[in-house]
C-alpha cells in the first residue's frame, strides 16, 4: 500500500485528490499538510512542517509555489519522492526544483492530463507543417485561479517553439502595442470566470482558413488521477526530474 502526504490538502485539488485516492486500489492518504486544519478531513492534517511525524512513501503537491518549497525541504530531509502539480513557478524557482531533483526523485508537470500532453505533441507536429501560420493560444480557467497564463498554455507554447527551432517569442499583452503582428510570435491569452476546470485552444491562422485544436476538462478528477499515476511511477525512480513524457 502506497502512503501519500497531500500538500495543499484543503484546496480544491487537494480535496479532489483525496477522493480519487480513496477510490484507487493500493494507495491511501497517510496525512495532509496545509495552513490550517479545517477538521473536515478523515486523515491527520499538519499545519507546522516541523511537526510532521508520519513518513509517507510519496508526496503529491497541489498548492502554491511558496508551499511547494516548504514541502520540498521536508522531502529532501526525509528522502521522499514528490509529485509537483503546482503551477506558476518563475524561471528561478524552476531551477531550484531542478537542484532539488539531484537529492530526491521529482515528477513535475503543469498538467497531469494524458490528453493535454498528447495535444502538445500534436500541435508541435502541426507547427512544422503550418510554419507560416499565425499561432495563438487561448486558455480559460475558473475565477479562483491565481497564476496567468496557465502552466499548460506554456507547455503548449514551448512544444510549438521547440518544433520551430526556438525562434518564436511569446506575446501576452498587445494592449500597449501599436504595431502589426510579428510572424515570430505566439499570442497567449488568459480568460478567467466561473467554475471552468480548464480549456486550452491552439489556433493556426493561415490565409483564408484556420485550424483549431481544443482540449476541454469537465472534471478536476482528470488531474487527480494523473497525479496518482505519477505517484506510482516516481516511487520506483532514482533521483532526478521526471515528467509526463518519461511516464508515457
Amino acid at each position: 500500500m502506497v502512503k501519500v502526504l497531500i500538500n495543499g490538502c484543503n484546496g480544491k485539488m487537494g480535496q479532489e485528490l483525496a477522493q480519487a485516492i480513496n477510490l484507487t486500489p493500493d494507495i491511501e492518504v497517510l496525512c495532509g499538510f496545509d495552513r490550517i486544519d479545517t477538521g473536515d478531513n478523515n486523515f491527520p492534517v499538519f499545519t507546522n512542517i516541523n511537526s510532521i511525524d508520519l513518513l509517507p512513501d510519496v508526496i503529491i503537491d497541489f498548492s502554491i509555489p511558496e508551499a511547494t518549497f516548504n514541502i520540498l525541504e521536508f522531502a529532501k530531509l526525509k528522502k521522499i519522492p514528490i509529485v509537483i502539480a503546482t503551477t506558476g513557478f518563475s524561471d528561478i524557482e524552476l531551477q531550484k526544483i531542478e537542484n532539488y531533483s539531484k537529492e530526491i526523485p521529482i515528477f513535475k508537470s503543469a498538467n497531469m492530463s494524458f490528453e493535454i500532453n498528447l495535444m502538445a505533441k500534436l500541435v508541435s507536429e502541426l507547427a512544422k507543417k503550418l510554419s507560416d501560420s499565425d499561432i495563438e493560444i487561448i486558455e480559460t480557467h475558473h475565477n479562483r485561479k491565481i497564476d496567468s497564463p496557465s502552466g499548460t498554455a506554456i507547455i503548449l507554447a514551448d512544444s510549438i517553439n521547440n518544433a520551430l527551432n526556438n525562434e518564436m517569442t511569446y506575446e501576452y499583452d498587445r494592449h500597449s502595442k501599436h504595431t502589426k503582428r510579428d510572424k515570430k510570435e505566439i499570442g497567449i491569452h488568459s480568460i478567467r470566470g466561473g467554475t471552468e476546470a480548464g480549456k486550452h485552444s491552439v489556433i493556426f491562422f493561415g490565409n483564408n482558413e484556420s485550424l483549431e485544436i481544443t482540449h476541454n476538462v469537465t472534471s478536476r478528477s482528470v488531474f487527480a488521477n494523473g497525479a496518482i499515476k505519477a505517484a506510482f511511477f516516481i516511487i520506483h525512480k532514482d533521483n532526478g526530474l521526471y515528467n509526463m513524457n518519461d511516464m508515457f
